[in-house]
């Protein structure tokens, strides 16, 4: 009996080898294939054997050592990613929680009954105690799954957790991205709050001699007072960087999930190392590398299953309880001679009438075209993302040069205004506007520098680089 049983069990397990899902098949790329061009995108081109930012680790593209050791220090500490991490082991344990349901369950059942049987009820007519003992190995209430129905939620389980993995791949990209801008942006406040201390510094010292200039009879209040407003807006401006660097390095610790050692912390972005130059590659297919894009086609992937299980369901299930052992009325005599019990007890389970069946199959088309659409526009914001990044990589170092040259400019006739107001050939106002000027295009200076190295982080982030487990095999 136990040989039929089992030779059932393994003919229904290769019956339902298959399932009801629709043929998946990836939707067609919703970008162009090339990337954008024109004029500000004619310093994209990469140099001959510069590496795709796919293939460039984040140890290899950032080369600070002082800015590696933070960002390995907020991998170490990140309460986000420790998050992603648990989720992925959920999503792991749920899937072996679900593919454990293809097999039957065998369980040991012990049991004992003893009942006081009424005159009026017994065969005899006489009361007595009836006992029974039971000791039996069996398969309870297995679903054998001819249509597919537990495969294909296993599939969807295996697919959400492929899709969990990929969020916590993404998890860590962005936090790099996020730990490194948030490095640069304390390097450019530092840099800009020792600017406002040297013109405050500078500020000081010209109404210093204003002032005596003043108290002899040399220049008019009006001057002096003009000077005095350039010194109250300078220690503004001191005030404030000293706030953005505090709070900067908060951002940072909140990051890292620690406090971040002061000798870790930049000096200034001129005493950053530059990043590695990487190339988008000739074709913006390599956005299907994306975590955000491949936990997006995973959830799709997710969802066409589950129209597997949803179609499934219309037709019969088909259950199996079967148990051996042995039972007597005494305790003392379960495994004596002739006390072999067995039991084989199968259920069919048919749906003839239920309109929760198609208003569940329509809602879970529905999903799929979810998905999909969020999978599209997940392509579709990546492009985006790496076409502004191409675009701002090709401008930016002309903005830097023609900022370089407003600096030198600005610079020179600072000092020739200064040296005609010392001569009393000009007015000090003519100094004061020479001095905003300057001061407004050194900041300038500090903000393209500062948006240069960001958005060599934000290209290599959009184009899916920070990545250290290799790309999605199935690729």
């Amino acid at each position: 009996m136990i040989r039929n049983v089992l030779s059932i069990i393994l003919l229904m397990l290769f019956l339902g080898a298959c399932t009801m899902a629709p043929k998946y098949t990836r939707p067609a790329l919703s970008i162009p294939s090339d990337w954008p061009s024109g004029k500000a995108y004619k310093k994209v081109e990469a140099a001959p054997g510069t590496p795709i930012a796919t293939e460039l680790r984040w140890k290899e593209f950032f080369t600070d050592e002082k800015l590696i050791k933070v960002i390995t220090l907020a991998l170490d500490n990140n309460r986000d990613l420790r998050i992603t991490a648990l989720n992925v082991e959920r999503a792991k344990a749920l899937y072996g929680i679900q593919k454990s349901e293809l097999f039957p369950t065998l369980n040991a059942i012990g049991s004992g009954n003893k009942q006081r049987v009424a005159a009026d009820l017994s065969e005899t007519g006489h009361t007595y105690i009836r006992n029974r003992y039971s000791v039996d190995l069996g398969v309870l209430s297995w679903e054998i799954d001819l249509f597919g129905r537990i495969r294909s939620l296993k599939d969807k389980a295996l697919e959400e957790y492929l899709a969990a993995e990929h969020v916590q791949r993404g998890t860590q990209i962005s936090l790099i991205s996020a730990v490194a801008g948030a490095y640069l942006l304390l390097a450019a406040d530092q840099e800009g709050l020792r600017l406002a201390q040297s013109t405050l510094d500078a500020q000081q010292a010209a109404y210093q001699l204003i002032q005596k200039r003043y108290e002899v009879g040399i220049t008019n209040e009006l001057d002096l007072r003009r000077s005095q407003t350039q010194v109250d807006s300078a220690k503004r401006e001191v005030a404030l960087y000293t706030q953005m660097v505090a709070q900067d390095e908060n951002t940072l610790n909140l990051l890292t999930g620690s406090t971040v050692p002061r000798e870790l912390l930049p000096h200034d972005l001129s005493t950053m190392s530059s990043f590695k130059d990487i190339s988008p590659g000739i074709s913006s297919h390599i956005l299907l590398r994306r975590p955000d894009i491949l936990a997006a086609e995973h959830q799709l992937k997710a969802v066409n299953a589950n129209i597997g299980a949803a179609r499934a369901a219309f037709f019969p299930r088909i259950s199996l309880t079967t148990t051996a052992g042995t039972a007597s009325n005494e305790l003392s005599g379960l495994f004596h001679s002739g006390g072999t019990a067995w039991s084989f007890a199968p259920q069919v389970i048919m749906p003839i009438f239920d309109t929760r069946l198609w208003a569940a199959l329509r809602g879970v088309k529905a999903e799929r075209e979810i998905a999909l659409a969020q999978y599209e526009k997940a392509i579709q914001t990546a492009f985006k993302e790496t076409a502004d990044a191409l675009a701002k990589q090709g401008t930016v170092e002309d903005q830097l040069v023609a900022q370089e040259s407003l600096v030198k400019a600005s610079s020179e006739t600072y000092r020739l205004t200064n040296a005609r107001y010392t001569k009393g050939i000009d007015s000090y106002l003519s100094v004061l506007d020479a001095q905003r000027s300057l001061y407004s295009a050194e900041t300038g200076l500090i903000v393209l520098r500062l948006s240069k190295l960001t958005n060599l982080v934000m290209l290599y982030k959009a184009l899916g680089g920070g990545n250290d487990q290799g790309t999605d095999s199935s690729q």
